[in-house]
This record gives structure tokens, C-alpha cells and sequence, in this order.
């Protein structure tokens, strides 16, 4: 009868116990407090002496700030004991699941008039901590009716630290979103967002990003910015297209390193080649040290005499529509990646446009857009596609927008791209 007794009365706490655990984990709101709470809780529901609560944190290292033992005149001579003892033995911070049992053979030291029952809290298949439960010697046969009770509490303990745990990776999810979303408008700010006027020119230029942060870059640039409206749009523009090597938060502050040293090298004046020659001498520490590269194609337009110069750093080269013969050209020159070689040279070219010439500067994310079956764009449906909208005699907007709907749907509208993509159309009215 008494044991049916004993049997009932444990029946009893447990449920007690889960009732009032489960109510405190709906309001949980700070681990240190619910683990302080689970600690005085043990007291009431197990035949313990006293028992030791040991968290791990999110990187697996013993969680010293949230250790409880549940005697309070000892708790605080008990944790220094053991933050001494983990540094002697390089735990602190260097703690690794396999040394636990040199732990625990300190502990059965330390308190070897007592017997010592250990349990490991589990979440989602990792140890979350151990619980530590120290009982008289004389109490050895109230060991067993502490056994649901205990297991209720261990269970409970890995849901509130894995909770713990989980919002608090979420909040520096959360906050990276945040820099990450504040340097996507910061980089889309630097990028152009409405094309200058130059004289003789419809100009249309977009940039779609793979991710929020992106690493191609256009830009134009007035030869001599300090001038009227009127002889600003008459004088030389720069017009150019890179790439950096990548996608995301890297390829975007390198992008935004190589607009700032452009923009300064762009006010010398210098043919493209010089121009190219200067930029690769000035980013080539940053670049070799981030292990990246950027592609560029650098050129100047002079609206008085319709002529554009131009060199490449291995960017993809523009295709250049003649109006007079319906034919597509390459705009290329030599020269190697910028950050590749520190003596490298380019070339100059140049070419006479003429009215109704269209230009396509691209990235190589508009080639590398791929469809269901993996099958690249490339350059062939590229210049086919500029063929067809070139004879429909568009503007630059339009024509720009329906290469746009062409990748779409060969992509079959997927809502992540394969790379940042970026066009701008060129064209002589």
C-alpha cells in the first residue's frame, strides 16, 4: 500500500511540475530567470540534496553565467570552484563534450559523501547541458522515484535553451538583414538612377542584383563636370560596365571601392587605356588581397565629333548594331582583368558612330541566365535577340526592357537569379 502510495503521490508532483514549467515556458521571456525558476522548482519536486545546472551555449562551451546550484548559500563558492577548476584544465572556452567526464570526476571529488546521478539535456540531437543531481547516500532507494520527475525536467530544460538559443541566432539573423538591407540602398544609391543627358543620345541603363548586394557596376561620367548644363551634355562622357568577381556582400563593397577610385581617375582627362592602366595600379593591393578580380569596359564618347574610344579589362565586349548596315560588331580591345597583374596594359580602340548606332554594354549575368534544364542564354540568343529589337527601331527603354522579358522567360520567371545582371543601351538618334 505505501509503495502504491509513493507511486501516486510522484504521479501527482510530475504533473504539478509539468503544469507549472509549461506555464512559466509561455511566458518565457529571459533564459537566466527560467533557469533560476527551474532550479528553485527542483528543490519541491525531487529528493535531492542539491542539484547543478549546467548549460552549454550556441558555440557548445559551458554557459558560466547561467550555472545554478540549488543550495544558495554555496552557489556562488561552488561556481568560482568550478570556473578555477576549468581554467587549470583549459575548459574555459575550449570545452569539448569529450572532456566531461574529467568534469564530472571533479565534481564526484568534490562532493564524494554524495552519490551523483548525471543527465545530459538533448535538443534536436545536440547537448544542450548537463543536469546534476546529488543525493544523500542514505537516500539511494528515492534515486528511482525521482526518475520521471527528473526526465520531465531535463526535457523541459532542452526546449527552454534551445528556444533561448534559437531567438537569439534569429535576432543576429535579423539584425545582419537589417546592415545587409541598409547596404543594398546605400550601393543602389551609388549607382546611377536616372541616365544623364548627352547630346545626340538616348541612353537606358538597369542593374538586377542576384542578391541584395550586388558586384556589377555602370556609371557616366562627365569628362568636366564643373560646366553648364548645356556644355556638360555637348563635352566627353564616360560611359563604363564592370563586373567583380562574385555576388553578395564582397563583390558589392569591392564594387563600391572601384566606383570611388574611377570616378577620381576619370577627372584626368586620359585615353581609356591610361585610364585602365592607372585604375589596376591603384586596386590591385585591395583585390590580390581579397583574392577577386573585376572585369571593366571603360569608354568615352565625344558628342561634337560622334567618336568613342574604348578599352577592355576582359569584360564581356559590347555589341555596337550599325543602322547603315543592319550588321552587329564587337567593340574589344586587350588588356587583362583589373587585380590580375600589376605591369598590365591595355589597349586603345576607337570607332566612328553614326546615326541610329546602337551600343549594349552588358554583364555576364545576362549570357549566364540559365533555363529549366540548365542551358545558358549566351551570347548567340544575345545578339540575336539585340538583332530583332534593333530593326524594330525602339527606343533605348524599350529595347532594354524586352531583353529583360526575354531572360524571363527563358529563365522561366525564376525569382533568384544566377548572377547580377546588369544593361545599358546606347543608342545615336
Amino acid at each position: 500500500m505505501k509503495i502504491n502510495k509513493d507511486l501516486a503521490s510522484n504521479q501527482n508532483k510530475d504533473l504539478e511540475l509539468i503544469l507549472s514549467l509549461t506555464y512559466y515556458l509561455k511566458l518565457f521571456s529571459s533564459l537566466k530567470r527560467f533557469l533560476e525558476y527551474v532550479s528553485l522548482v527542483s528543490k519541491y519536486f525531487i529528493h535531492q540534496e542539491f542539484s547543478l545546472l549546467i548549460p552549454l551555449d550556441e558555440k557548445g562551451q559551458i554557459w558560466f553565467e547561467n550555472i545554478y546550484f540549488s543550495d544558495n548559500k554555496l552557489r556562488d563558492k561552488i561556481i568560482l570552484d568550478l570556473q578555477e577548476f576549468c581554467k587549470n584544465k583549459g575548459l574555459f572556452n575550449n570545452f569539448k563534450l569529450k572532456n566531461i567526464n574529467i568534469f564530472e570526476s571533479f565534481l564526484e571529488a568534490k562532493f564524494d559523501s554524495f552519490i551523483l546521478k548525471t543527465y545530459e539535456i538533448v535538443a534536436r540531437g545536440k547537448c544542450r547541458g548537463f543536469f546534476y543531481v546529488f543525493y544523500k547516500k542514505s537516500d539511494q532507494q528515492k534515486i528511482q522515484l525521482d526518475t520521471n520527475s527528473i526526465n520531465i525536467l531535463v526535457n523541459l530544460l532542452a526546449v527552454g535553451i534551445e528556444n533561448y538559443i534559437l531567438l537569439k541566432i534569429n535576432k543576429k539573423h535579423e539584425n545582419v538583414d537589417r546592415e545587409i538591407s541598409s547596404g543594398a540602398e546605400i550601393q543602389s544609391r551609388l549607382l546611377p538612377d536616372f541616365c544623364p543627358k548627352i547630346y545626340g543620345i538616348d541612353l537606358a541603363a538597369h542593374c538586377r542584383p542576384a542578391l541584395q548586394l550586388g558586384g556589377d557596376y555602370f556609371d557616366f561620367m562627365s569628362i568636366k563636370p564643373n560646366v553648364g548644363d548645356k556644355r556638360r551634355q555637348r563635352g566627353r562622357w564616360a560611359l563604363v560596365i564592370g563586373d567583380v568577381m562574385g555576388k553578395g556582400i564582397p563583390a558589392g563593397l569591392l564594387m563600391t571601392m572601384l566606383r570611388g577610385m574611377l570616378r577620381a581617375e576619370v577627372l584626368t582627362g586620359l585615353p581609356p587605356d591610361r585610364i585602365l592602366h592607372d585604375l589596376n595600379q591603384l586596386a590591385i593591393y585591395d583585390l590580390d588581397q581579397s583574392h577577386r578580380f573585376i572585369t571593366l569596359f571603360y569608354s568615352d564618347y565625344d558628342p561634337r565629333t560622334k567618336k568613342l574610344r574604348f578599352a577592355n579589362a576582359a569584360h564581356n565586349p559590347p555589341l555596337l548594331w550599325r543602322g547603315s548596315t543592319n550588321k552587329i560588331l564587337k567593340l574589344d580591345a586587350e588588356g587583362y582583368v583589373i587585380g590580375l597583374q600589376k605591369d598590365a596594359e591595355y589597349q586603345c580602340g576607337e570607332i566612328q558612330l553614326k546615326s541610329c548606332d546602337l551600343i549594349l554594354y552588358y554583364t555576364d549575368g545576362i549570357t549566364e541566365t540559365s533555363n529549366s534544364s540548365g542551358e545558358r542564354f549566351g551570347e548567340k540568343n544575345l545578339i540575336n535577340t539585340f538583332t530583332k529589337l534593333c530593326k524594330k527601331s525602339l527606343c533605348s527603354q524599350d529595347i532594354l526592357n524586352e531583353i529583360f522579358k526575354t531572360l524571363e522567360k527563358y529563365s522561366g520567371n525564376k525569382k533568384t537569379l544566377d548572377d547580377d545582371a546588369s544593361i545599358v543601351i546606347f543608342k545615336l538618334e
